[in-house]
C-alpha cells in the first residue's frame, strides 16, 4: 500500500545563499608609547603599574638615569618620555635638553618629588610640557600623559602659583610682557585690518596717512612672524581684539 504521507521536497535550485559577511573589526587606537625613567627600581615598578592599567598607555621602555633614558629613546619607537629630575649621570632636566634636541616631536614630562620653583622653571626652559609630584602621581599622572600628547601644559597647583608669582614680579620690575609687543597704535591698526578695512579707510578712520597704515602694517607682520592679511586676523582673534 503506498505511503500517505506527502514527499521530501526537492532542494530549491539555483546558488547557494552567499554567507554573512562579517563586519570589519573597527581599528583601535595605538596606545601612547612611553619611557620610564627613573634611578629607583621600587619607584618604576609603581609608576608603570599606573600607566599600564589604562588601555591607552604603555609603558615600552625603562632606564635607570638620564643617560640610559637618551639610549632608550634612539632605540624605541616613543611618544612620551616621563623623567625623575634627579637622576645619576644625566639628571632628568640635562636628559630633557638632549630629547628635545634629538625628538623634537617627543613629548616629556617631568615626575618628581620636589615642589621647587627652580627645578619648574628649569624643567619649563629645558623643553618639558608637564610637571608632576611623585606624591600625588596616583591622581595626576595619568591626565598629565593625555595632556601632554594634546599638546597641552600640565602644571601642579603650586606651579600655576609659581608661574602667576613669576608674571607680577615681572610687571613690577618693568620688564616686557607679551601684551606689550605691539604699540597701542599698531594694535589699533591690527584690529581695523581684522575687520576688514583697507588701507584707505583705517587712514580716514585714524587721521594718518595710507603710508604710515602700511608701513604699521608692515611692522606687524615683521614682529608677529606673519605672512598676510588672513594671519593677522586669526592672530586678532586669537589675542581677543575682534570676535571670530
Amino acid at each position: 500500500m503506498p505511503s500517505t504521507s506527502d514527499p521530501t521536497p526537492p532542494p530549491a535550485s539555483g546558488p547557494a545563499p552567499a554567507p554573512a559577511s562579517t563586519p570589519a573589526p573597527a581599528s583601535v587606537p595605538r596606545p601612547i608609547r612611553i619611557l620610564l625613567a627613573d634611578d629607583h627600581a621600587l619607584v618604576r615598578r609603581g609608576v608603570r603599574l599606573i600607566l599600564d592599567q589604562e588601555p591607552d598607555l604603555e609603558v615600552v621602555a625603562e632606564a635607570g638615569d638620564g643617560a640610559e633614558a637618551i639610549e632608550m629613546a634612539r632605540a624605541h619607537e616613543i611618544d612620551l618620555a616621563v623623567l625623575d629630575i634627579a637622576m645619576p649621570r644625566l639628571t632628568g632636566l640635562q636628559a630633557t635638553r638632549e630629547l628635545a634636541s634629538l625628538k623634537p616631536d617627543l613629548r616629556i614630562l617631568m615626575l618628581t618629588m620636589h615642589d621647587n620653583e627652580q627645578y619648574f622653571f628649569q624643567a619649563l626652559k629645558a623643553g618639558a610640557c608637564g610637571y608632576v609630584l611623585k606624591s600625588v602621581a596616583d591622581r595626576d599622572l595619568v591626565a598629565a600623559c593625555r595632556a601632554a600628547m594634546r599638546d597641552e601644559p600640565f602644571l601642579y597647583p603650586g606651579a600655576v602659583t609659581a608661574l602667576i608669582r613669576n608674571y607680577l614680579d615681572r610687571v613690577r620690575h618693568g620688564d616686557e610682557t607679551p601684551d606689550q609687543v605691539l604699540t597701542p597704535r599698531e594694535e589699533e591698526v591690527l584690529k581695523l585690518v581684522a575687520e576688514g578695512h583697507s588701507s584707505k579707510e583705517i587712514a580716514e578712520i585714524l587721521f594718518i596717512s595710507v603710508k604710515t597704515v602700511q608701513r604699521h602694517r608692515a611692522n606687524l607682520l615683521h614682529k608677529l612672524g606673519l605672512r598676510d592679511r588672513l594671519e593677522l586676523t586669526r592672530y586678532a582673534i586669537r589675542a581677543g581684539l575682534v570676535e571670530p
